[in-house]
Parts: C-alpha cells; sequence; structure tokens
C-alpha cells in the first residue's frame, strides 16, 4: 500500500511540475528542424491543445502547455525545444509587449486540401512535399471535387502548377509530341466533356470561379508557380477565347485584350496576354529570366518586416529566421510590380528589378496569397527532374514561407467563418 501511495504522488507532483512549465518551439537559428516543427505544432493542435505564435519572438516561436508526451514527439521528430518554467512567463510577456512582436492563438488544425490531378505527371509539387515531410496531412482534390462543392470542407486549399487557362501550361512547343502531354490533352478533353463544357479552356474557367467563389467565402488560397497568373487570367477572360487554336481549336477572340475584366481579379491587373502557343509565357505578369545563374543572386528575394501588433496577417505570413532568401525559378517566376493591384500587399520583393515574389490580399470573407516560383531549394526546376529531398534542407526560409501559410488559418482572429 505504501509503495502504491508513493507511486501516485509521484506521478501527482510530476503532473504538477508539468502544468507549471510551458513549452518552447523556438525557430530562431538553433532550431534543429524548423519544417517539422511546423509539423509538431500542427500535431499539437490536433491534440486539443492551443498554442500561441510568437510572431516575431525568436524568429516566430511557438509556446504551448508542457507535457510529457508532448516532448517525446519533439523528439521522435527532432524538433528543438526548451521547458519555460510558469514563473518566466510573465517576463516573455513583456518582452512581447515591448518590442515589435505580437502573441496570437491558433486554436485548431485546419484542414487541408491540395489541387492536384489524379494522374502523375513529371514534375512535383513543393507544397505537397513540406506538408509530407512536415507530417501535415491533406486531402487530393480535382476538378469534379471543386465543381461539386466538396471545398466548403476545407479551410485551405493550395494550387500549384495547374494551368486554368487551360493550355496544360503552355508547354506545346516543347512537348507537344511528349506522351504525358498528350494523355493530360486526352484525359482533360474527356473530362471537361464530361462536365458539360465543350473546350478545356472553358471547363478550367469554371474551376476557378468555383475557386474563387471557396475564397469568398472564407477560404485560405495558396498558390505558387503557375497557378498564381493562370487562374488570375482565366478569371478576367471569363467568356472570353484567349487560347490560340492549336490548343483548343477554336480562334482566339481578335479583341479578346480589350474585353478582359480585371475586376474580377485576386491581385493583378492592366497586364497584356500573350496568345502565341510557341511562348513560354501567359501574359507579361510573369518575369522569367532563365538565363540568370543562380550564383548572381539577381532572383534572391528580401522579407519586408511588418508590425506585428498592427500588420498581424502579414507578420504571421513572413516569419522566418531570415530576412533574405534565395531565389528560384517556375513556369512563374515573379510579378511585375507594374500588374500588381494596389490593394495587395507586396510581403516578398525581387533584389533586382520592379518584381515582387511573395505578395498577400483579402478577398470578400477570405484571403490569397501568391508565391512566385516553383520548389524554393531547386533554382532551376525541370520537367523530370526528381523531388527535393528535405532531409537536407530542413532549415530551408523558402520552404517556412510555405508552411507559415498552413498554420495562418489556426489563428484566432482569422480562422474559416462558419
Amino acid at each position: 500500500m505504501k509503495k502504491l501511495i508513493f507511486i501516485l504522488s509521484f506521478l501527482f507532483l510530476s503532473n504538477i511540475s508539468f502544468a507549471q512549465n510551458r513549452f518552447l518551439i523556438y525557430m530562431d537559428t538553433n532550431q534543429n528542424n524548423h519544417l517539422k516543427a511546423y509539423g509538431l505544432a500542427y500535431w499539437i493542435l490536433q491534440q486539443g491543445e492551443k498554442i500561441e505564435w510568437l510572431l516575431n519572438y525568436r524568429g516566430g516561436s511557438f509556446l504551448t502547455n508542457d507535457s510529457s508526451p508532448l516532448r517525446q514527439e519533439a523528439s521522435i521528430r527532432g524538433v528543438s525545444f526548451e521547458i519555460i518554467p510558469d514563473s518566466s512567463i510573465p517576463n516573455l510577456y513583456q518582452e512581447i509587449e515591448n518590442n515589435n512582436m505580437e502573441r496570437v492563438l491558433l486554436e485548431k488544425a485546419p484542414l487541408v486540401a491540395i489541387y492536384t490531378p489524379p494522374e502523375k505527371l513529371p514534375w512535383d509539387d513543393a507544397v505537397t512535399l513540406a506538408l509530407t515531410y512536415a507530417q501535415i496531412p491533406y486531402d487530393k482534390v480535382w476538378d469534379k471535387e471543386v465543381l461539386t462543392g466538396k471545398l466548403v470542407k476545407y479551410d485551405w486549399l493550395h494550387l500549384h502548377h495547374e494551368d486554368f487557362t487551360g493550355q496544360y501550361g503552355k508547354f506545346y512547343s516543347s512537348f507537344y509530341n511528349a506522351p504525358w502531354y498528350k494523355q493530360q490533352s486526352f484525359n482533360y478533353t474527356a473530362a471537361a466533356r464530361e462536365a458539360g463544357f465543350s473546350t478545356v479552356p472553358q471547363h478550367k474557367n469554371a474551376v476557378a470561379r468555383s475557386i474563387k467563389a471557396f475564397v469568398s467565402q472564407g477560404g485560405f488560397l495558396f498558390a505558387m508557380c503557375a497557378a498564381c497568373d493562370s487562374i488570375d487570367i482565366s478569371l478576367a477572360a471569363t467568356g472570353v477565347d484567349i487560347v490560340p487554336p492549336e490548343i483548343d481549336g477554336t480562334p482566339v477572340d481578335p479583341n479578346a485584350q480589350e474585353k478582359l475584366d480585371f475586376s474580377q481579379t485576386f491581385f493583378f491587373t492592366n497586364f497584356k496576354v500573350d496568345t502565341n502557343p510557341l511562348n513560354y509565357e501567359f501574359s507579361n505578369i510573369d518575369i522569367s529570366n532563365y538565363d540568370i545563374p543562380e550564383s548572381s543572386g539577381m532572383e534572391d528575394f528580401t522579407l519586408f518586416e511588418f508590425s506585428a501588433k498592427f500588420d498581424p496577417v502579414p507578420a504571421m505570413l513572413t516569419q522566418n529566421h531570415t530576412t533574405k532568401i534565395r531565389g528560384f525559378f517556375g513556369q512563374t517566376t515573379s510579378f511585375s510590380m507594374l500588374t500588381i493591384k494596389d490593394s495587395a500587399i507586396t510581403m516578398g520583393r525581387v533584389t533586382s528589378g520592379s518584381r515582387a515574389k511573395y505578395i498577400h490580399t483579402n478577398y470578400r470573407d477570405g484571403t490569397v496569397t501568391f508565391y512566385g516560383g516553383h520548389d524554393p531549394e531547386d533554382y532551376s526546376h525541370k520537367v523530370g527532374d526528381p523531388p527535393t529531398n528535405l532531409d537536407l534542407h530542413k532549415n530551408s526560409p523558402g520552404y517556412r514561407l510555405i508552411l507559415n501559410n498552413i498554420l495562418f488559418p489556426a489563428a484566432k482572429k482569422f480562422k474559416r467563418k462558419t
């Protein structure tokens, strides 16, 4: 009996000890694995616990209640942490109050969807790689799910290199005879007809408008690569044929440029569409000079510093352990500042030229973030290249920007309306 009492007393005192401590996942340069740290934060939310995201404190750290299972999980994932006694919390909070820092409460793990084709294509997706590596669960959705209203069950949607203008990424000149290109054309045409559309561009435009509706109802949209400019081009060209006959069998509207409705887009305005099927560009939104060598640093970009107290959203989305990030190409690499609406917030700007890399805006009840480029740790990813091994880039600042967006919908002030 004495032994049982001793054990119970020990367990009781242990629980008190944990209850008097806080668990800090620091995100400065001392963190062993930044990317898995986001996955650990997501796991904490899945357990029903809440987290304080300490904006601008040690690289955007996470603070939560301490527990033995949490310590074990962090150790398994290789995530660095510190145990902070409750007696030290007032001083920590005071430091945050006195500086350009803020505490944002994360309450619930957001439900994540990735818009991706069911068939395997010869390229990968940096966001899918990041989520898989960080052990953050996600569902895959495609055109049928989008058009039948299935997005309503999700908080967050990612788009990557999908071409919403229906031109197959404008790979016509380079890959017209490639087996994967022919198969994609066949599959997309069949899907468009099954959905009741005569052409792929019409089908993709309907999908783009459904995604826009998802955002307007409170959804969080994050896009990279070709999805960024192609969805806005598609939205502006609703009811206007901008696709050359080599692609869809119908002629381009001779007055297409004049008929574009820029009021329908998320970010871009006054751009000029490129209707030449042999040109590897959709419009003048994107600036991609593939001849620039990585060693030049001309594609590197710098994150803006925002007021954590007055601009918490861009502050959340730019949390990092460095402000300068190595550049990287994509089908869409960066955005001409001349084509961005005044309502947009530029969060990252390319060092050379008038180009934005990372932008954010509100649209009705939702938000949209565009991040130019294909893979933050692959300077010039080509069709058929192997996927990036994130074990070699576990502290990637470029990938951190992706994962900031994953946790953003968990914030109490900004969670989706239901």
